[in-house]
């Protein structure tokens, strides 16, 4: 039976990541991912603190010269209310910019450069049962001809993504107290100058009559997009069933998406994901951590996933390396607790952005720059700063300036 420190589910940002960081540290790390890269996959748009992980893992100069297209903020637009977020304009102390990806060629570009610093990565390979026995667990594994096998290792950090290969094999998984909804989306071809709209921005797009309806736009290098509706699941029920026609008209009913992708090519197939949001139990076990959407998932407005996924790498990385060499370690104080803080003031926000009063801060003119710059801090990704107000007391803050937001408009109609 082979033996190995750390084995790592799935090849994703979150596996690519902490089989870096733990690889660099000395370890003996395997990666076992069920599917084949390139894969198409969604979380397209990273925020800004994502890069901090890639630079830790060693990866930046791999991603910087892959040619994506250069992020430096986030578009609001609802009907001819526009508002935006820099990122070069932060409370936090962080990055200014980062990249907008397409993800089939962005985690090949991790998992390589996993690779390329001595990480074994084995694809085609699923994990399909876990026993955890005093300081070591047996993994039993398969192969696409169904050939099984087992491997003995000391800890295990799933990063299977919506795979969620441990909270299922464990009974981890709980409902998430977050409405269900649904996404349509596909990668297109618009045919519009280059200056048509912001393409260093994602665009958030808001529905002409329904405010808890939104699209995605997030530019590629070239004139590639990736674009989506997200809607509660009831509200697709008057739209076609067919994922491209269900598409095609959602997107004549916005005028900024009819006007840009109007005329559009569409060369990839639509797809559809339904009840993405999740939540588990517990993170952390006997012989076992929880990484990104394997533990848990909110919501798509504001791009959280990837940076949640990566932050869940780094911290399980360094506590994991600790544990390693002999320290006494507590997985629920020393990584899920901070960990959620973060997830937490990103559910804060992806709560008020349904409720509309993040809508209403956004849309609004009157509120001061340093409010915005707390904002852009989290939306670039630093919802783990605690000296900032916003994210230390994200709901009640949000609360205030909403109201104080309501106000203004109130008085000046």
């Amino acid at each position: 039976m082979q033996t190995v420190d750390v084995v790592v589910i799935g090849a994703g940002p979150a596996g690519s990541i902490a089989s870096a960081i733990l690889k660099r540290r000395g370890w003996n790390v395997l990666v076992v991912e069920a599917q084949h890269f390139p894969r198409f996959v969604i979380g397209e748009s990273l925020l800004t603190h994502c890069l901090d992980f890639v630079a830790e893992a060693g990866m930046l100069e791999a991603v910087e010269s892959a040619g994506f297209r250069y992020k430096n903020g986030a578009a609001f637009i609802r009907g001819d209310e526009y508002g935006a977020i820099d990122f070069g304009e932060q409370f936090t102390k962080g990055r200014a910019s980062t990249f907008q990806v397409q993800r089939a060629t962005f985690d090949q570009v991790l998992a390589n450069d996993a690779q390329r610093q001595g990480v074994q990565i084995q694809f085609g390979v699923r994990v399909v049962g876990f026993e955890s026995a005093g300081e070591s667990v047996t993994l039993r594994l398969q192969d696409e001809s169904k050939i099984e096998s087992e491997i003995r290792t000391k800890f295990v950090l799933d990063g299977s993504g919506f795979g969620r290969v441990l909270p299922k094999l464990l009974d981890l998984e709980t409902p998430s107290n977050f409405p269900a909804r649904a996404a349509v989306f596909s990668h297109v071809l618009d045919d519009k100058a280059q200056d048509a709209f912001d393409r260093n921005k994602i665009q958030v797009v808001v529905h002409p009559k329904n405010k808890d309806v939104w699209f995605w736009v997030i530019p590629f290098s070239g004139q590639r997009c990736s674009i989506g509706c997200v809607a509660a699941r009831e509200f697709f029920a008057d739209y076609p069933i067919e994922p491209i026609a269900r598409l095609k008209q959602l997107v004549s009913e916005e005028p900024f998406m009819a006007r840009i992708f109007g005329n559009a090519t569409w060369d990839t197939p639509v797809r559809t994901l339904e009840g993405y949001a999740a939540n588990v139990k517990t993170m952390t076990g006997p012989g076992f951590a929880l990484l990104g959407n394997a533990a848990e998932f909110l919501d798509p407005v504001f791009s959280s996933g990837v940076t949640i996924a990566m932050r869940s790498a780094s911290t399980a990385a360094g506590v994991l390396d600790r544990q390693l060499r002999g320290e006494l370690v507590d997985w629920k104080r020393d990584f899920e607790q901070p960990l959620r803080k973060g997830v937490d003031v990103f559910r804060h926000y992806v709560t008020a952005w349904y409720d509309g009063r993040f809508q209403e801060i956004m849309f609004s003119k009157n509120h001061s720059p340093k409010v915005r710059a707390m904002i852009s801090s989290v939306l670039a990704g630093y919802a783990w700063d605690e000296s900032n107000p916003f994210v230390s007391e994200a709901g009640r803050r949000l609360d205030v300036v909403a109201q104080l937001c309501r106000q203004d408009y109130v008085a000046a109609t």
